[in-house]
């Protein structure tokens, strides 16, 4: 059984990531305007042009064009950029430590103070603090990443000084940079996965084994550490591995807002200069890394809560 969905699961993976190749090549086909005399300058000539269009093969059907693309990628090529003449795999070397120091960061604090939190309420039931978290991390949640950014840097940094508003000048010079980026990304994760551990808790413990255990004298903590969160963990777990995935999207909206150098300050720059190859090697990595994720979060799922599947 366990051999016959992970099957399913990789073939439904396999699925997705067609589809969303065709996606992303269709909707660089579609952006306003043509590539080419935006590439060519203010006042292009018609032999530039024609140059530009040859380059990017523009003059080929786009069902030609296609197949030569995803022939590249079989092959690991993610193409070449038409501005600068690199390798949009270049661009991922570059940006993609910025990327990934910023999504360990935010995960390395996501888990304990998710955890620490959703207890917490779960342990003060009804009480005043269990609706302060509740109230705080649903306001919290409901801001969107790039109001709540604006917020920090104008208090935190502007205001009152503590930290420097933006990355310019370089992660290395000053690591205090990382800061609100990371508060910012933390920020929505957190208050999902708290309230999901909360709610898990609670469902945890009013189940008749932790009523047995008490009975028999366990000590509350192992009641609640041992027993109860174990089995509270099936929805979170699956929310922290999702997360992994929203964190891809998240540093598009604050590598711009803080001037990182990473993946997502490659990507914007990209589509603003219609660097159509980048755009499509950019998004083909993310996209992939999206499809690859979901399916982990379906495994997680299945390890904490394997009865879903047998009931199906």
């Amino acid at each position: 059984m366990i051999r016959s969905w992970l099957a399913r699961r990789l073939l439904l993976g396999v699925a997705q990531s067609a589809a969303v190749l065709v996606l992303i090549f269709v909707l660089t086909e579609a952006l306003p305007g043509d590539a080419a005399v935006a590439l060519a300058g203010d006042s292009p000539d018609p032999e530039r042009i024609a140059l530009i269009r040859q380059a990017m093969q523009l003059d080929r059907p786009p069902a030609e064009r296609f197949l030569g693309w995803l022939g590249e990628l079989l092959h690991g090529d993610l193409g070449r950029s038409l501005v600068t003449g690199r390798t949009v795999s270049g661009y991922l070397a570059d940006g993609l430590g910025v990327t990934l120091l910023l999504a360990a960061l935010t995960l390395s604090l996501l888990v304990p103070l998710s955890l620490w939190l959703g207890m917490l309420a779960a342990r003060r039931e009804g009480s005043g603090l269990d609706r302060l978290i509740s109230s705080t991390t649903l306001a919290v949640y409901a801001a969107p990443e790039f109001a709540l950014g604006v917020l920090l840097s104008t208090v935190l940094a502007l205001r009152l000084g503590w930290l420097p508003p933006t990355a310019v000048g370089g992660v290395a010079v000053d690591p205090a940079v990382l800061v609100l980026p990371v508060l910012v990304l933390l920020a929505r994760p957190v208050c999902s996965i708290s309230r999901l551990v909360r709610a898990g808790m609670l469902e945890a413990l009013a189940r008749p084994y932790v009523a047995q255990a008490r009975r028999y004298g366990v000590p509350e903590w192992r009641v609640r550490w041992l027993h109860a969160l174990p089995n509270a963990l099936a929805p979170a777990a699956q929310q922290l591995a999702r997360t992994c995935d929203w964190l891809l999207c998240g540093v598009v909206v604050v590598e711009a807002l803080f001037v990182l150098p990473g993946l997502g300050s490659v990507l914007l720059d990209a589509v603003a200069a219609r660097d159509v190859p980048v755009v499509q090697g950019l998004a083909v990595v993310f996209a992939l890394l999206t499809v690859l994720l979901n399916l982990g979060a379906d495994l997680v799922a299945r390890r904490f809560s394997p009865r879903t599947e047998l009931t199906r």
